[in-house]
């Protein structure tokens, strides 16, 4: 087990909420080609909703609805996530959402990872920044810089 770890790319998560509880599907087929690219592999996929009373419940497939077909996750489970898990990716929710748990491997980078690795590197850190944040701040970086105005001269 240690062995196969030692190859495995970096591993992230993700909540996805779906507000009054409605999912469309539509980001699940690009989800699907992901892994069939092998960019990523799917480690856990679980659902959860958070009731009005703030309580958390975990959802099974068929719970989702009929209007998506979601079978192709079916056995998307490593057993990784537990109910504390769970609880504590409801707590990001508003109560009456619902969510997707996802956790992956970054399959992509894992060639990296493992070179970084027998050279006696580890990762210290990582981290994501929201792309809003990151518009946010491009914006504020255009109204602070202005354009040149005319010939540039040395």
């Amino acid at each position: 087990m240690t062995e196969d770890l030692r190859e495995m790319g970096p591993v992230d998560y993700l909540i996805v909420e779906f507000p009054g509880n409605r999912m469309t599907g539509e980001g699940f087929p690009l989800l699907v080609d992901l892994v069939e690219r092998g960019i990523i592999r799917i480690i856990d996929l679980a659902f959860v909703r958070k009731d009005a009373d703030g309580s958390v419940v975990a959802l099974e497939l068929r719970e989702i609805g009929d209007e998506i077909d979601l079978t192709m996750f079916e056995g998307a489970s490593s057993g990784l996530l537990d109910q504390s898990d769970l609880d504590d990716a409801g707590a990001a929710l508003e109560p009456g959402n619902s969510a997707a748990v996802l956790v992956y491997e970054n399959t992509w980078a894992a060639p990296l990872a493992r070179a970084l690795r027998r050279g006696g590197a580890q990762l210290v850190a990582s981290g994501r920044i929201p792309v809003p944040a990151l518009l946010a701040s491009l914006d504020a970086t255009e109204v602070t810089t202005p354009p040149p105005s005319g010939p540039v001269t040395a």
